[in-house]
């Protein structure tokens, strides 16, 4: 089992998940984050860690977001290693709980 980064972190990518993170299994785009699912050890402690609500095991991804568990292991090589928190994006506040932005989503 793995974790999953799902549509709310578009546009808003809080990082408070990964400091808690033990392996280090978040990777980093322009503005959203995913989990790399080898590394992902189903420890469960950035859940309650992301202001987003935007992670979920991957059992309990909401049926319609289900396609971001494919999403988050095509983009692992893509997106560079984070380890640390960072200041989130500009506007991620406004962002936060808007519907349907995968159309944002930069690779």
């Amino acid at each position: 089992m793995t974790h999953v980064v799902t549509e709310n972190c578009i546009k808003c990518k809080f990082t408070d998940c990964v400091d808690v993170c033990p392996v280090d299994c978040f990777r980093e785009g322009p503005n959203f984050l995913v989990i790399d699912p080898e590394e992902c050890i189903d420890c469960a402690v950035c859940i309650p860690e992301c202001p987003a609500n935007a992670i979920y095991a991957e059992e309990d991804v909401p049926a319609d977001q289900v396609h971001f568990i494919e999403l988050n292991a095509e983009l692992t090589p893509v997106f560079g290693m984070i380890n640390r928190s960072k200041d989130p994006l500009p506007d991620a506040d406004n962002w936060n709980g808007v519907p349907d932005k995968l159309q944002h989503l930069e690779r």
